[in-house]
């Protein structure tokens, strides 16, 4: 079997859609697979990861010769928005293209339930959830740059931090007013920061941002944000998965994350702290549903919700406790644990 795995604009896309295509080939690694990067109609399956115009002509082109398209719905209107300049202005007419792009398919893979509802919307094709995964072995001997990453960036434990692009949508106004509200907490996001794709009131937040609040830029090793940090803390308003969220908790860090959709498969109290999900401070994203079993944390004020969570997180015991819990939930997200799902699902499709 050879599979076409082609990633549109791979040179100049990063974040977590990249790391999901760089998972999806240590995958294919991992079970043998043949396949090539270039889009070619020489293979049993073209796999497409991000539906641009050259991906929806070559899905054209294989299915007028009979070979199976298989899309990857990273992209949705609802995660596009509130991210870079003018991804707003864009995000509406997104969807009707999506619809058409996915349309395409023979088969859309979803990283995760929430995900798969969304795409229920857009595409009235077979849909298989497989998440996007955590690569151990990227993390493989973080804890040794705890010392050098603190140095660097000046943080005292307990240390609350975000990995990823410093975009609106991921919170960051709920990150940085939480900052403002607890000034004896270091709170630090590890991530490329791009003013020059950033709308004002994203740069006017990281301008105006309190001394506790660190926001670092790149960094050449993500291991050191993983190693220097203790509390990961994840206000996103919109997510198809997380895979920052994936690595932090197979890191064995606490987690607190908003209480939306797309976290339902966490148990709240147990493998992470949950607050309620108003979207009401960023006006992005959807409103996620405050379902969480926490009923004593505040619902309406989402940033003081942050701030009793992280609080309860001042505790060594308690972090250890959740940060045990949610390595050990991260296990089923492995890449050994979910390769093999490609192995059946390019079988069933060639």
């Amino acid at each position: 079997m050879k599979v076409s795995h082609y990633f549109e604009f791979e040179e100049h896309v990063t974040g977590g859609i990249a790391a999901s295509v760089d998972h999806q080939r240590k995958m294919l690694d991992r079970v043998g697979i043949e396949y090539t990067t270039e889009p070619t109609l020489d293979a049993d399956v073209l796999h497409c990861n991000v539906m641009g115009p050259r991906s929806v002509w070559h899905a054209r082109r294989a299915r007028k010769a009979g070979v199976p398209v298989v899309a990857h719905t990273h992209v949705t209107a609802e995660d596009f928005g509130d991210s870079f300049r003018f991804t707003n202005a864009l995000a509406r007419p997104l969807k009707p293209y999506l619809r058409r792009a996915y349309g395409l398919a023979d088969l859309l893979v979803c990283p995760s339930e929430y995900n798969r509802d969304l795409i229920r919307e857009y595409a009235d094709v077979p849909t298989t959830v497989i998440s996007n995964g955590v690569d151990t072995e990227k993390l493989a001997g973080f804890e040794s740059l705890k010392a050098e990453y603190r140095e660097r960036y000046d943080l005292s434990p307990p240390t609350v931090f975000l990995v990823g692009h410093v975009i609106k949508r991921k919170g960051l106004e709920t990150f940085v007013e939480t900052a403002h509200r607890m000034p004896d907490i270091d709170f630090v996001w590890f991530g490329p920061i791009d003013r020059s794709l950033k709308g004002r009131d994203t740069t006017r937040l990281i301008d105006e941002a309190p001394s506790n609040c660190t926001f670092t830029g790149f960094v050449d090793d993500i291991r050191g944000a993983y190693a220097a940090g203790d509390v990961f803390c994840f206000p996103t308003h919109e997510e198809n998965e997380g895979i920052a969220l994936l690595e932090a908790m197979a890191a064995g860090k606490p987690v607190v994350v908003r209480d939306i959709e797309t976290f339902s498969w966490l148990e709240d109290g147990k493998e992470c702290l949950k607050v309620g999900g108003s979207a009401s401070d960023d006006g992005s994203g959807r409103d996620g549903a405050a379902t969480g079993a926490r009923d004593d944390r505040a619902r309406g004020d989402d940033v003081e919700g942050f701030v009793e969570a992280i609080d309860e997180l001042r505790d060594a015991d308690r972090r250890a406790e959740l940060g045990t819990n949610a390595a050990e939930r991260s296990e089923s997200f492995s890449l050994s644990a979910i390769a093999e799902r490609y192995q059946s699902l390019y079988a069933d499709l060639a």
